[in-house]
């Protein structure tokens, strides 16, 4: 398939696949002709990119984990899911605790009747 193609199928545009070849996460292709071809391995090594991005992975941690995809080093890929794993708990507790503070808001302003909500207390952690 053709570099446009392959973009397609992962749901990225053309420049981010080469993008991608740039930073060595994805290899760039023999010419056939004047044209690239890609294969359903391109495919499936651009959607983990993108699921390992989507996870929280930065591109040079992805491009670890593309290497130790070919290594014995279990060890380091425990280390980079546990390391991954301890920020996503770090975010989803910041992303409850605004959720708490939008609910007080919420509620503030709707227990009041006159005057200004009470937007700054509101967001004051209880």
């Amino acid at each position: 398939m053709t570099i446009a193609r392959l973009g397609a199928a992962a749901g990225v545009g053309v420049e981010t696949i080469r993008y991608y070849q740039r930073r060595g996460l994805l290899a760039v292709p023999p010419s056939a002709g004047s044209v690239r071809r890609y294969g359903a391995e391109d495919v499936r090594r651009l959607k983990f990119i993108r699921r390992a991005q989507a996870a929280g992975f930065t591109l040079e941690e992805i491009g670890e984990l593309l290497r130790l995809d070919r290594t014995s080093d279990r060890a380091r890929v425990r280390a980079l899911a546990t390391a991954r794993l301890a920020a996503l708990d770090a975010k989803i507790a910041e992303l409850e605790a605004a959720r708490g503070a939008l609910e007080r808001l919420k509620g503030v302003c709707a227990a009041g009747g006159k005057g200004p909500c009470p937007i700054i207390a509101a967001f004051d952690p209880e």
